[in-house]
């Protein structure tokens, strides 16, 4: 059997997992509520947070296991991309740890594990898609389509030239006065709005590529020029903007989604990252791929944020090709994917 420590620290979350070969043992993840009060990650805050949390939480992963750590296989890490301070204490930690359990450490590109977090079997039990199939991960930083062949075999065929999805859900909630992170209440908020009550215009991007910029420039200026007109617009609105900018987010999604289907002629279509919780997104995925001849994959609420788990299983399949990763690898802040 093969069992496997995984390592998540790229952002503000602190997690450790352990993995019997695809099987789920343990996902601990230690939140950090520091942040809410400025309405964003400070880094030397995450940081700080992680070199206190990593321990404890490595401790419960190996006890809710109910493994010792000597019977640890390898120690799979985010090396990236992510913020440097909070990336450089879990990979210092992985090195420490398996040096001295004399076994090798492998690292995983955070965007990759999002994506091979479907291949995670737990209580829930597993249905993985077949390869090849194509994957839209969104997240708060990063928003691709890829075309995924084998699980080191990943090729992004779409990407957003300028910000996320998940950048514009937490900048339209930050706009109108929501609470930190904000894409959960902009969802709260949706399934009580009317997603028609207000427009705001789809990006024209060549390709599969996608763009959010523009969009929370014209949310913004279509704020500011209401609030003119009453200063209780947001509050007499909020359900109904918070619907309508969903909407407009999920729209610019799908159609990118659908063309890349088309253009590739694969049906066996999943979807990964943070925003990929979000209930707006899932029920219109599940209409599409129903109207379409999808075969849906949606990851279980628990794999969408980030968490071990998904290092874990990434790691895994590194481990069945045998790569493994020297004392002298430094994390990345972009992606190298």
């Amino acid at each position: 059997m093969t069992y496997i420590l995984g390592i998540e620290s790229s952002c503000d979350d602190t997690s450790a997992a352990v993995i019997k070969n695809t099987r789920v043992l343990s996902n601990i993840i230690a939140n950090q509520v520091v942040h809410s009060s400025y309405g964003g990650v400070v880094p030397e805050l995450a940081s700080r947070a992680h070199q206190q949390n990593i321990i404890p939480v490595v401790d419960v992963a190996l006890k809710e296991a109910n493994i010792q750590k000597n019977q640890l296989s390898a120690v799979a890490f985010t090396r990236g991309p992510g913020l440097l301070g909070s990336l450089l204490v879990g990979t210092s930690f992985t090195k420490s740890f398996a040096m001295a359990l004399d076994i090798p450490i492998i690292e995983v590109d955070h965007l990759k594990a999002h994506i091979l977090a479907h291949f995670l079997n737990d209580d829930d039990g597993v249905n993985s898609p077949k390869f090849p199939f194509l994957c839209l991960t969104v997240s708060g930083g990063h928003t691709q389509i890829v075309k995924v062949s084998s699980p080191s075999d990943m090729d992004i065929i779409g990407s957003t030239i300028d910000d996320a999805a998940g950048e514009a859900f937490d900048k339209s909630a930050k706009i109108m006065g929501l609470p930190y992170p904000g894409g959960p209440e902009i969802d709260k908020l949706a399934k009580i709005g009317n997603p028609k009550a207000f427009k705001f215009p789809k990006p024209r991007i060549d390709e599969l590529n996608y763009s959010f910029s523009g969009l929370k420039t014209s949310f913004l200026y279509f704020l500011r020029d209401r609030l003119k007109e009453d200063d209780d617009f947001i509050e007499k609105n909020k359900a109904d903007l918070a619907a309508s900018i969903q909407s407009v987010i999920i729209e610019i999604l799908l159609d990118k989604l659908k063309k890349a289907v088309a253009q590739t002629g694969i049906t066996e279509v999943a979807v990964a990252g943070g925003v990929s919780a979000n209930s707006g997104l899932r029920n219109t995925l599940q209409q599409t791929a129903d109207k379409e001849g999808w075969r849906l994959h949606l990851p279980g609420i628990k794999f969408t944020t980030d968490n071990a788990a998904m290092i874990a299983i990434a790691g895994y399949f590194k481990y069945l090709d045998k790569e493994f990763s020297s004392q002298d690898v430094t994390p990345y802040a972009r992606s190298k994917f």
